[in-house]
C-alpha cells in the first residue's frame, strides 16, 4: 500500500460501534423498557407502569369512590396526553382489566357500563363506558401527598408521576398479575385480602417465619371465579418455595335433585381462566367432532371420545345471568347412570378441570426483574412499607416542627402587640425591624406581617396555644416512633389490620387435595391375537390359537409376527431412533379386513422410521437390544405412554438398528446372544441390567466391525430355540437346553463361539408351548 492508499484509508472514530454492538446494545435497551416499562409488576405496590399512571392520572382528576364517575374516554386521554403516550386501546384495555371483578380479586376501577363479561365479550367502546375509583383503591392513594413517594418527570418533563404508589398492603399478591416480558413472563395468582394481611402481620412479628408456617395461615391462591384447588399441600409449598409451577384447579358444583328420582349437575364456580362459553365449545367439538387436516375420517380417538360422552349426557343449558353469573346445567342420559362416573368424564375431558400456571416473576426493590419465593416476596413489601411509613412520619414531623415554629412567632406578637403595631407604622423595613427586636426567623417575620387584625383577639391566643399544646404532643409522639421500631411494628400491624378489617372478604376458592378426573373407558378383558405386517399394518382377530398361513396381506406385504394378548393390553411400536410409541389394543381395529397403517395411530418422528413391534400385558418384562450390542431390561409399563408422540427411551448411536424385544419368562435363568456372523452367548440373567426410565444398557456382547448382535432370547428351564437358513439354503431349527446349553455359556460382554451347525441369518426365539396352558 502506497502512500496515498493510507492517506485516503477510512480512520475508526473512537466513539463508533460494530453493527453487531449497536444491535446488541438496542435489544438490551428495548428488552429493558419492555420488562420495566409495560410487562411486569412492581413488588411494592404490585401495579404496572400503566395501570400505576391510570389510578394516579384518576386520583389527580379527583374521581375517588364517593366522586361522580366520567368518560372512560376522558380518563384514557389524560393518561395519553399526560403520563403515558402509547396507543389508546392498550390504555383502555389496562383501564377495563382493572375494573372486572372476574379478573381481579379486588377491583380497583369501579366501571359503569359494559366492561365485558368472563365468557370473553368485549367492553363497550371508551365513549360509553364510565369510571372511577374503588374504595379499596384508597389503600394504594391516600398516602401520596404525605412525602411517601418519589416523583418523576413524565415523557416530555412537564409534569412528574409517582414511581411508586405507597401501597399498604402487598398488592402484587392481592390482584396478582400476567403478563409476557422479553425472556420473561409472569402469572402472579390473586390471594384473599385477610389471609395476605395475617401473613404478613405475623412476618413483621417473626421475620423466621418458615414458608410452611406462613402457608398454614395463606394456604393458597384465591381465584375471583372460586372453583376448587385440588394440588397436594405438598405441591402448593413446592411452587410458593421455587417460585414456579401448576396448580390443578376444578370447577365447583352440585347434585340437584328432580322430580321422579331425576338429577342434574349445575356448575357454578369455574377455574381461573375458563368460560361457560369455552366448555360448551369443548363439548360441541367432542359430540360433533371435526375430521382433522390431512384425514380422511374421524380417528379411533375421536369416535371413542364422541361415543363415550354421548353414553352419558343428555343435555347442557347456560344458564348464566344477572342471578347467577355462572351456571352450567348438565343433564345425565339417564337417572340410573352412576353420579360420579358423570361428574368424572365431564372433568377429564373438558376445562371445568384444568391447570393454572404460576410464575412468581416481579421487579424487586433493589430494581432486578427476579423469580421470588413467598417469603421473599412478603419481606421485600414489608422492607417497603418500613419504609414508607417512615417517610410518612418525617413528612409530618417536618410539618409539624413548620407549624410549630410559626405559631410560637405568632404567642410572640400578642404578647408584645403595641410594641409590633409600633414597630410596624414607623419602620421603613419592618420585617428587618421585626426580626432585630424579637429575634424572629424570617418565617416568622413573614407570617406576622401577613397575619389579620381579627386574628389578634385574646380569643385567638387560646386557640394557639391548645394548639400549640398538641402540636408538641404529636411532635413528641412522632419522634417516639421514629426512635423505636417496637413502635414502629405496632403502628403498621395496627394499619395493616384495620385495612383488612375494613376490606376482607371471605375466601372464595376451596383448596381440598382430590385426585386428577381420568376418563375411564370400560374394556371388556378378552383375549385377542394381533396380527402384524411386515409393512408396518395392523389388525386383531379374536380368540388365540390362529393359524397364521390362514392371514392374507396387501400385495408385496407379508406377516411380521402376531402376538397372543388381551384387549387391556398395549402394543409397542419402537422406532428406528430408539423413540417407543403406544397404542392400546382396544383401540385396533378388528375383522379380517387389512386393517390400518400403524404410523396413522403414533407420530412418527421427523426421519425416523418403524423398527419393531410388542404387544403384552403392562407387567411383562422384555429384553431390549441394538446392533451394537448393547441391552437392557424393561417392562412394558415403562415405556408406555400417553403421547402419540411416544417417549424416548432406547439410548442409540447414528446408524445402530434396534433388535426385536425378547420376552422374559419366569423361569428365565439366562440370556441368550446371537452374533450376524453366528457366534453365541449365554449369561447369567443376573448379569442383566433393568433400566425402568430406558437408557443405554450395558454390553451383552462384544461384536467387531465386521459383526453386530443380531438376536437376544432370556432363556428360561425349556431351553432356546436356534433357527436360520442351513445347507442348500433350507430352513432349520435347533434346541439347545441342558448340557448343548451350557457350552455356550461364559461372561457378559464377551465374543461367545460359533454355534454348530452353521446358519445363516440365525434368530433366537422361545420354544413353542400349548396355547391353552
Amino acid at each position: 500500500m502506497d502512500q496515498q492508499d493510507i492517506a485516503f484509508a477510512p480512520q475508526e472514530s473512537p466513539d463508533s460501534l460494530t453493527l453487531a454492538d449497536y444491535a446488541e446494545r438496542a435489544y438490551l435497551d428495548y428488552a429493558i423498557s419492555v420488562v420495566k416499562g409495560r410487562a411486569l409488576p412492581e413488588v411494592a405496590d404490585g401495579q404496572k407502569p400503566v395501570q400505576r399512571r391510570i389510578l394516579y392520572a384518576m386520583h389527580e382528576m379527583g374521581l375517588r369512590a364517593d366522586s361522580k364517575p366520567v368518560k372512560s374516554a376522558r380518563v384514557v386521554g389524560d393518561v395519553l396526553g399526560k403520563f403515558h403516550p402509547h396507543g389508546d386501546q392498550s390504555a383502555y384495555d389496562a383501564l377495563v382489566r382493572l375494573a372486572q371483578d372476574f379478573s381481579l380479586r379486588y377491583p380497583l376501577i369501579d366501571g359503569q357500563g359494559n366492561f365485558g363479561s368472563r365468557d370473553g365479550d368485549g367492553a363497550a367502546a371508551m365513549r360509553y363506558t364510565e369510571a372511577r375509583l374503588t374504595p379499596i383503591a384508597r389503600l394504594l392513594l391516600e398516602e401520596l401527598d404525605q412525602g411517601t413517594a418519589d416523583f418523576i418527570p413524565n415523557y416530555d418533563g412537564s409534569m412528574e408521576e409517582p414511581q411508586l404508589l405507597p401501597a399498604r398492603l402487598p398488592f402484587v399478591l392481592l390482584n396478582g398479575a400476567s403478563g409476557i416480558a422479553v425472556g420473561m413472563a409472569t402469572e402472579i395468582p390473586p390471594h384473599n385480602l385477610r389471609e395476605v394481611a395475617a401473613a404478613t402481620v405475623a412476618l413483621i412479628r417473626n421475620p423466621r417465619l418458615s414458608l410452611a408456617e406462613l402457608l398454614e395461615i395463606m394456604p393458597g391462591p384465591d381465584y375471583p371465579g372460586g372453583g376448587q384447588i385440588i394440588s397436594s399441600a405438598t405441591d402448593i409449598a413446592q411452587i410458593y418455595e421455587s417460585g414456579r409451577g401448576s396448580l390443578k384447579v376444578r370447577a365447583r358444583w352440585t347434585i340437584e335433585e328432580m322430580a321422579r328420582g331425576q338429577w342434574q349437575l349445575g356448575v357454578n364456580e369455574l377455574p381461573p381462566g375458563t368460560s361457560a362459553q369455552k366448555v360448551l365449545e369443548e363439548i360441541e367439538e367432542l359430540t360433533n367432532p371435526k375430521v382433522k387436516t390431512g384425514k380422511k375420517a374421524l380417528t379411533s380417538d375421536q369416535l371413542q371420545l364422541k361415543q363415550s360422552l354421548l353414553a352419558v349426557l343428555d343435555t347442557v343449558r347456560d344458564e348464566s345471568g344477572k342471578d347467577a353469573p355462572v351456571r352450567l346445567v348438565f343433564e345425565p342420559k339417564s337417572k340410573n347412570i352412576e353420579q360420579q362416573e358423570f361428574i368424572n368424564t365431564l372433568l377429564a375431558h373438558t376445562s371445568l378441570e384444568s391447570g393454572a400456571a404460576i410464575n412468581l416473576v416481579m421487579i424487586g426493590m433493589d430494581g432486578r426483574p427476579r423469580q421470588k419465593a413467598l417469603p421473599e416476596i412478603l419481606q421485600e413489601w414489608i422492607s417497603f412499607r418500613f419504609a414508607t411509613v417512615t417517610r410518612r412520619t418525617q413528612h409530618r414531623l417536618g410539618k409539624v416542627d413548620d407549624r410549630i415554629h410559626i405559631l410560637e412567632g405568632r404567642m410572640l406578637v400578642l404578647l408584645n402587640i403595641d410594641e409590633v403595631i409600633r414597630i410596624i407604622r414607623e419602620s421603613d423595613e419592618p420585617k428587618a425591624a421585626l426580626i432585630e427586636a424579637f429575634k424572629l426567623s424570617d418565617r416568622q417575620a413573614e407570617d406576622i406581617l401577613e397575619i389579620r387584625l381579627r386574628q389578634l383577639a385574646r380569643l385567638e391566643a387560646i386557640r394557639i396555644e391548645q394548639e400549640l399544646k398538641n402540636l408538641r404532643e404529636e411532635k413528641q409522639e412522632l419522634e417516639n416512633l421514629l426512635g423505636s421500631e417496637s413502635l414502629m411494628k405496632r403502628r403498621i400491624i395496627k394499619e395493616i389490620e384495620t385495612d383488612a378489617k375494613q376490606y376482607g372478604d371471605e375466601r372464595r376458592t376451596l383448596i381440598q387435595e382430590e385426585r386428577r378426573a381420568a376418563a375411564e373407558i370400560r374394556i371388556v378383558d378378552e383375549p385377542l391375537t394381533v396380527v402384524l405386517s411386515e409393512k408396518g399394518w395392523v389388525r386383531t382377530r379374536q380368540g388365540h390359537g390362529h393359524d397364521a398361513q390362514q392371514f392374507t396381506f396387501k400385495a408385496g406385504d407379508s406377516l411380521y409376527g402376531t402376538f397372543e394378548c388381551r384387549s387391556v393390553d398395549t402394543l409397542l411400536v419402537f422406532g428406528s431412533n430408539g423413540r417407543v410409541y403406544s397404542v392400546p389394543v382396544a383401540g385396533l381395529p378388528g375383522g379380517r379386513g387389512d386393517g390400518v397403517p400403524v404410523n396413522s395411530l403414533i407420530e412418527l418422528q421427523p426421519g425416523s422410521r418403524i423398527a419393531q413391534f410388542f404387544a403384552g400385558a403392562a407387567s411383562q418384562r422384555l429384553v431390549l437390544s441394538v446392533a451394537s450390542g448393547n441391552g437392557f431390561m424393561a417392562s412394558i409399563g415403562d415405556m408406555t405412554s400417553r403421547q402419540k408422540g411416544g417417549k424416548s427411551f432406547i439410548t442409540m448411536d447414528d446408524g445402530d438398528t434396534v433388535n426385536k424385544p425378547a420376552p422374559v419368562p419366569e423361569d428365565a435363568a439366562h440370556i441368550a446372544c446371537m452374533s450376524a456372523q453366528g457366534r453365541l452367548l449365554v449369561f447369567p440373567i443376573g448379569e442383566m441390567k433393568t433400566l425402568a426410565s430406558g437408557g443405554r444398557g450395558v454390553i451383552l456382547m462384544e461384536v467387531d466391525a465386521k459383526d453386530t448382535l443380531a438376536a437376544v432370547a432370556a432363556v428360561g428351564a425349556q431351553g432356546v430355540m436356534v433357527s436360520g437358513n442351513g445347507r442348500g439354503n433350507r430352513e432349520a431349527s435347533y434346541l439347545l437346553d441342558g448340557k448343548a446349553l451350557a457350552s455356550y455359556i461364559g461372561k457378559r460382554a464377551r465374543k461367545g463361539h460359533l454355534f454348530e451347525p452353521k446358519l445363516k441369518a440365525a434368530q433366537l426365539s422361545l420354544p413353542l408351548t400349548d396355547p391353552d396352558a
